[in-house]
């Protein structure tokens, strides 16, 4: 079998030369077609189509066939996406219109270009076409071929499109929307080199958040001292002590506004010769549930990254960026009003938690990064060669404080602490302990830290006893020293091991403890901790001294205290934002001075986010409920009468349902003649009306309830209604349980329209 190139004529004897050869044919198709005069572009467009589709029928299995009628004017870019969005990313056809890494995107804008600042966009098509492009990573290449595709096929004199996409692209790069500008500052100067701050306003960052629909839904605005059995209860950060502490010492009044931040240098190509360093914040108030969804959070800038000898400069040009992002906590001696929940709030913006891996923690912290150091905790003044001791007293553990580090560094002292040469810019915060804010991480601390440890000693245990199987059961696997190994550790105590491992590991995962709860937890730290010490400390080449084995034994309860459950600072929420802030935007650049590029994508991808949300379908008119089949009908004068006799003839829902049939409907309706019934149960998701739904906790706009019935009133017109037993969430303060709403069935019956169902949904027991 052989393969004709149609442009060129070549023969080819197999399809893999052929394909290449046809793609390096287009680009040549495609250079002489653009240099091409432009009076003649719809002939050449249609040359150039009619060329593609006979090229593409020669080799590619997949055809798209398009009905050409008098329609295709009125062509949606939203059918075209759901196309998109459908094709597989191995499909041949796919490859040439995604961005990837072998045909970046030029960002520079094309020279000539007639663009003006606006905030919309010409008209609804080119409005259309930008989102989609900007929603679906489309290249410059696949955007022109869409242009191309739209001009051909519809039936306007002018193209209501951009030329090209890079024209799209400069429009949007020139609409000005003051909650999606990024600044840039100049941090310092390095060997003729200019080390610059992208930076968002902290304080726009925070507005940015509070517009998210739905955020400010139970909305922390004060301590709450939450007890239950006398017992304290911390979940929420307003119910941990650093809440209350900072609280009392603000203004009568003035409400506390909790800042996260979560800091993390990420590489951006696959050899990780690049990198850069991001900086993302969120708010504290809110709900932590919600707060772990992406769009809870805000890019807040690129933190320069210094490459010098001189790591005291590193280290000053770290902090002097974080000086300049967080300064206007310190400018606002006044505080800042906020609009909230519909009226303004007047708040003190504090910083309270700093998520990050351990040598980010470090660098927040400025003490040694080694873990060979003297004093290797970021919290407290534990020696080095206690950090595998599980038994340390109260006296041992010494927290840094601001005063004492900021003494040392000013008597020049700060070696004997372990600390570094340069100024620390949150000794200079208000109610901030950065040795204590900079948390443990589970994810770093026990995923990719201890856990980590723990199977690779355990294989090291098992090689040892020449058991060479992949770690699924430990039970079992010898039984005596026959080896003679030293140090020898029994089978037993590794069984043990993994189920402690799994017993603390469950308890991290709490919503809320209660102090009977940390004492438990406590519990299980210790016995974990030992029984990992006794079993690995022989095998570890430094006898388990590791500042993460320390840290989460000695520093995370009092962490849990401090700033509510641990589900409220882990980076496990975090990490994904390197791929839609970081590593996305870069793959489509074209890797040189990045920064603005990124941030020129980022900003269309918020303008499409907005206008997407801002151009939603209206909601369809529901269909006149027409019931197929009636399974029973009656009068409201025999209404009883006919419960009783049919009871037991149906199942429990059916006869709940009658139960509360007459009361529901006493309700509802105020005179009834008769009407006729049938009968469905399944579970059902309610749109309300913002009057009814003040009363509810939505999930995002919906509540959910289980139809017992549907009944036909026979009135002129008929009225279609569903009887609906309610369901709440579990819990008002932890709504979501792995992401999903955490619901129960309660005693609450109502009629409803049907119409305001607004679709089935499925229920997990």
């Amino acid at each position: 079998m052989s393969f004709k190139c149609p442009l060129c004529m070549r023969i080819f004897s197999q399809r893999f030369a052929y394909t290449q050869h046809a793609q390096k044919c287009l680009k040549n198709v495609e250079v002489e077609v653009e240099e091409d005069d432009d009076n003649n572009d719809s002939e050449k467009y249609s040359s150039e189509m009619d060329t593609r589709s006979n090229l593409s029928s020669e080799y590619e299995n997949d055809k798209v066939e398009v009905n050409d009628d008098n329609d295709v004017q009125n062509m949606s870019f939203d059918s075209i996406g759901s196309a998109i969005s459908e094709m597989s990313l191995e499909d041949s056809n796919f490859e040439n219109i995604l961005d990837s890494s072998e045909e970046p995107e030029i960002f520079e804008e094309p020279k000539n270009l007639n663009t003006k600042t606006c905030t919309e966009f010409p008209n609804d098509a080119y409005k259309d076409l930008m989102l989609l492009v900007t929603k679906y990573k489309i290249n410059n290449k696949g955007g022109n071929e869409i242009i191309r595709f739209f001009n051909k096929h519809s039936n306007h004199t002018e193209s209501p499109l951009p030329k090209n996409i890079e024209q799209g692209r400069a429009f949007m790069n020139n609409m000005k929307f003051s909650n999606l500008e990024f600044s840039k500052v100049l941090i310092t100067k390095h060997e003729d080199k200019d080390y610059f701050l992208y930076y968002q306003n902290l304080i726009q960052c925070i507005k940015n958040i509070l517009t998210v629909p739905d955020i400010t839904q139970n909305f922390a605005l004060s301590y709450e001292n939450y007890e239950y059995n006398r017992e304290s209860i911390y979940s929420e950060q307003n119910t941990g002590k650093w809440w209350k502490t900072t609280q009392e010492s603000l203004l009568t009044g003035s409400k506390l506004l909790s800042i996260i931040l979560y800091s993390d240098a990420t590489t951006t190509d696959t050899l990780g010769k690049s990198q850069l360093h991001s900086i993302y914040i969120t708010l504290g108030n809110i709900p932590i549930w919600r707060c772990n969804k992406q769009d809870a959070k805000q890019l807040l800038g690129y933190l320069p990254i210094l490459e010098a000898a001189n790591k005291d400069l590193v280290r000053d040009t770290f902090h002097k960026s974080l000086r300049h992002l967080l300064e206007p906590i310190i400018l606002l001696k006044d505080g800042i009003d906020l609009f909230i929940n519909n009226e303004n709030t007047w708040f003190y913006p504090r910083v309270s938690t700093i998520i990050a891996d351990w040598p980010e923690a470090a660098s927040f912290c400025l003490v040694y990064k080694s873990s060979n150091s003297n004093l290797p905790c970021h919290s407290c003044l534990v020696k080095r060669e206690n950090l595998a001791n599980i038994d340390l007293s109260v006296n041992d553990v010494i927290l840094r404080t601001h005063d004492e580090m900021r003494k040392h560094f000013e008597n020049d002292t700060q070696r004997s602490v372990c600390i570094e040469s340069v100024h620390n810019f949150f000794w200079d915060l208000p109610n901030i302990n950065i040795y204590l804010a900079t948390v443990p991480d589970r994810m770093h601390h026990l995923d990719l830290g201890l856990f980590h440890y723990q199977i690779i000693f355990t294989c090291d245990i098992l090689k040892s006893q020449h058991v060479n199987v992949m770690i699924f059961v430990i039970d079992n696997l010898y039984d005596e020293n026959n080896n003679e190994v030293d140090n020898f550790v029994n089978n037993d105590d590794l069984t043990k091991l993994y189920e402690y491992w799994n017993e603390m590991y469950i308890l991290s995962r709490y919503e809320e403890f209660s102090e009977s709860d940390l004492e438990k937890f406590n519990d299980a730290i210790h016995r974990w901790a030992r029984m990992f010490v006794k079993a690995f400390k022989f095998v570890s080449p430094s006898n388990l001294k590791l500042p993460k084995l320390h840290s989460w034994v000695y520093h995370i309860i009092d962490s849990i205290r401090s700033y509510g459950a641990i589900n409220g600072y882990t980076t496990e929420t975090y990490e994904s934002l390197h791929k839609y802030f970081v590593k996305i935007p870069y793959r489509i650049s074209n890797k040189k001075d990045v920064e603005p590029q990124l941030l020129r994508t980022i900003k269309r991808q918020a303008i499409s986010i907005r206008m997407s949300q801002h151009s939603v379908n209206p909601a369809k008119t529901p269909r006149t409920c027409k019931f197929s089949a009636r399974l029973f009908e009656f009068s409201l004068q025999d209404a009883n009468t006919f419960f009783n006799e049919k009871k037991d003839s149906v199942d429990n829902k059916m006869r709940t349902g009658f139960a509360r049939f007459i009361s529901c409907l006493d309700s509802y309706l105020d005179l009834l003649d008769g009407f006729t019934i049938i009968v469905w149960f399944s579970d059902i998701a309610i749109s309300m009306d913002s009057e009814e739904s003040n009363d509810y906790i939505s999930d995002k706009g919906l509540y959910y309830g289980q139809a017992l019935l549907l009944a036909e009133v026979l009135t002129d017109p008929p009225l279609n209604l569903a009887l609906i037993q309610w369901y709440d969430f579990k819990s008002k303060r932890n709504p979501y349980l792995y992401g999903c709403p955490h619901l129960k069935l309660i005693e609450l019956y109502n009629f409803v329209a049907i119409e305001s169902i607004h679709g089935v949904v499925h229920i997990v027991p």
